[in-house]
């Protein structure tokens, strides 16, 4: 075979490999917040749901910001913007290697984590996402509620009944005031 064949030959494969290269780096691109860098819901549910079924000691948290229109409202979407990005990282540095976080939605974030023993305690959370946020030299007042599903909380240990459970916890805290956890 001569060398005009054999590149001739080659290119269609070239092509492939190129086309499935941007092909993954798509479908990365999809399953991450461009924000945040945090997994999106995509992105997180399949990791999530193995997760749950593989860690018997599993926590499934969900975190809502506390009138967080208010902050894009006085403040504008830049200070929105660096609230959701602090909320991000926060949380991320909270589940550590233990667990994995993403952003829903919004200002909607949810985590696992797969032994919570490793990590510091639900109060020391909701400290670190109470904390405020700095934006162009101003401190804007962040607080969040956080709601959790233990897995042995379920009868069924399925990531959709751990987010319901998880979302009702949630809602119990946000109906005790802001800064509260369940």
């Amino acid at each position: 075979m001569d060398t005009y064949t054999m590149a001739a030959a080659g290119l269609p494969a070239l092509g492939w490999a190129l086309h499935g290269s941007l092909l993954l780096r798509r479908l990365s691109n999809a399953r991450r917040d461009p924000l945040t860098g945090l997994h999106t819901r995509a992105g997180w549910t399949a990791r999530a749901d193995h997760l749950l079924a593989k860690h018997a000691n599993a926590l499934v948290l969900l975190v809502d910001l506390d009138d967080f229109k208010a902050v894009n409202d006085t403040h504008g979407h830049a200070a929105g913007d660096t609230v959701l990005t602090a909320t991000a990282r926060r949380l991320s540095g909270w589940c550590g290697r233990h667990g994995i976080a993403a952003r829903l939605g919004g200002d909607e974030f949810a985590a696992i984590i797969t032994d919570p023993a490793h990590t510091a305690g639900l109060q020391a959370l909701r400290a670190a996402l109470d904390e405020p946020v700095t934006h162009h030299g101003i401190a804007l007042p962040v607080s969040a509620s956080v709601g959790h599903c233990h897995r042995d909380e379920l009868q069924v240990p399925v990531l959709t009944d751990a987010l319901s459970a998880a979302d009702v916890s949630m809602y119990a805290a946000k109906g005790h005031g802001r800064r509260n956890s369940r």
